[in-house]
């Protein structure tokens, strides 16, 4: 027989066992003898899917095959749960799709600012930003005018500390703060000093359950027998004393100091730094002196679960900065019932410039033959909103200050830790996405120190601050800054 003969013959015979029921058949199916059963639905209750109707191949002779309807099948939790599936109203219209859910979205508990799905920002709202970022750089001039006249005053002052009282003999300056890490905004008028002070074989006690204030006593008697007389009853190093004694031989020499009026500001209460006031016409220089102790020591077990920065810039760097000195600076704590000065509070100032300053991912990131990231910017725009609320609402928000924004910053740098994230050109969709952390932290009334876990910067009796802030913030981010444009 021949292949064209062949088919013929099958198609001259019965019905292919596939073929499709009648329309009649369909109805009869959907209809079920037991009222209320849904069409499809097994005897048991569980109600069946079917799979979307796939057309099939063409029928022999040109004509198109009916649809077959095929099986469908029971959900994974319909059969478990023997719960009966609503009815669904038919409708002739096409079912409408539901909006995929962008990847990148971070979810945010109820009325937090989400932060935006990548996607190119609006030229105009990453111009405007560039706009404010460009006002906010400092011109070169200027800062290199401040920070000679800042290091001339400060180098003075460490040559004559080291002279007066032999416990400060092998005191060192470091630089920190927002000036050397390369944030500072608006004018170059603020710097802080730190002045290093390394001691040896010492015991630290907690002195509450934060993790971050800690009593200072010598293991052993040190060598230098001038430590006695900052020692209290009970063998604890005396913060409150020793910042005395550092404030006292700076009053006497700023007199000293030739060509430059420099003045000791009032004592702040509960401030850890010495601030000194430096003329510099037409305005004035703040330099905030801050007595630290260095610490050759492994860190406190509070900071063990903290600077989780492995997927950020790496194990082998998170292993480096635990391997640095332990600092303290002399910080009363407010926790305490009887304020008797004595408490140190740990400072990690020195691994914060380090990581702001070398910020990538990749080792190339910012630097000249490198790509460039928004980081930076992010972190000076958030620190300049906050300034102008607080220009604005000083009484309401007198409790924040820059270090809860740097804090909410690295916690940023965690959740988003690769360079493709930070793309220079996404400044707008970064610095909301970081906004978006920052106001979720307020409205939980819970920013987690970024070295030690347990420590939370924000106090849960001051949430109406809080959600007043985040309230402010929110309307920022909704009407497209317009603080930063006021003034």
């Amino acid at each position: 027989m021949s292949a064209a003969g062949g088919r013929g013959a099958r198609a001259r015979r019965g019905p292919r066992p596939a073929a499709p029921r009648s329309r009649g058949a369909e109805k009869g199916a959907a209809r079920s003898p037991e009222r209320g059963r849904v069409a499809g639905e097994s005897p048991s209750g569980a109600a069946t899917l079917r799979a979307p109707r796939t057309d099939g191949p063409p029928a022999r002779g040109g004509r198109p095959a009916r649809r077959a309807p095929a099986a469908r099948e029971p959900p994974a939790d319909g059969a478990a749960g023997g719960a009966e599936a609503l009815p669904t109203p038919r409708s002739k219209a096409p079912a409408a799709r539901a909006p995929a859910t962008p990847r990148s979205v971070v979810a945010v508990p109820e009325g937090a600012v989400a932060a935006p799905a990548r996607r190119p920002p609006p030229v105009a709202d990453t111009l405007r930003l560039r706009e404010v970022l460009s006002r906010l750089s400092l011109p070169r001039g200027d800062v290199s005018e401040a920070a000679t006249l800042v290091n001339r005053v400060v180098l003075h002052l460490v040559q004559a500390i080291r002279g007066k009282d032999s416990c400060f003999g092998s005191i060192e300056r470091q630089s920190a703060g927002s000036y050397y890490e390369h944030v500072k905004i608006t004018e170059p008028n603020e710097f802080d000093i730190m002045l290093v002070m390394p001691v040896e074989r010492i015991q630290l006690d907690e002195s509450d359950d934060t993790g971050a204030y800690y009593y200072v006593s010598f293991k052993r008697n040190p060598k230098e027998k001038g430590w006695s007389k900052f020692l209290e009853e009970d063998g604890k190093l005396s913060a409150f004393k020793m910042l005395q004694a550092l404030r006292d031989i700076i009053k006497q020499e700023v007199k000293n100091i030739k060509d430059v009026e420099v003045t000791v500001a009032r004592k702040k209460a509960g401030s850890p730094a010495i601030t000194l006031q430096i003329k510099n016409p037409p305005s004035e220089i703040s330099v905030d002196i801050i007595l630290t102790l260095e610490v050759q020591q492994s860190w406190p077990l509070s900071t063990q679960g903290g600077l989780k920065v492995e997927q950020w810039l790496g194990t082998k760097a998170r292993r480096n900065f635990r391997f640095r000195s332990l600092y303290l600076v002399a910080k009363q704590n407010k926790r305490e019932k009887v304020l008797r000065g004595n408490t140190w509070r740990l400072s990690f100032s020195h691994i914060e410039k380090d990581m702001i300053n070398n910020h990538g991912n990749s080792k190339t990131c910012c630097e000249s033959d490198g790509p460039r990231c928004c980081r930076k910017g992010c972190l000076k725009l958030l620190k300049y909103l906050l300034e102008q609320l607080k220009m604005k609402y000083p009484k309401e928000l007198e409790k924040f200050c820059s270090y809860h924004v740097k804090t909410a910053f690295l916690h940023s740098c965690v959740t988003w830790p690769n360079d493709s994230d930070w793309h220079l050109g996404d400044l707008d969709h970064c610095f909301q996405q970081c906004l978006g952390f920052f106001v979720d932290c307020l409205q939980k009334s819970q920013l987690t120190h970024f070295f030690i876990p347990q420590y939370n910067l924000f106090s849960l009796e001051d949430k109406a601050r809080h959600h007043f802030l985040s309230r402010k913030i929110s309307h920022e981010l909704n009407n497209g800054f317009p603080v930063f444009h006021e003034n």
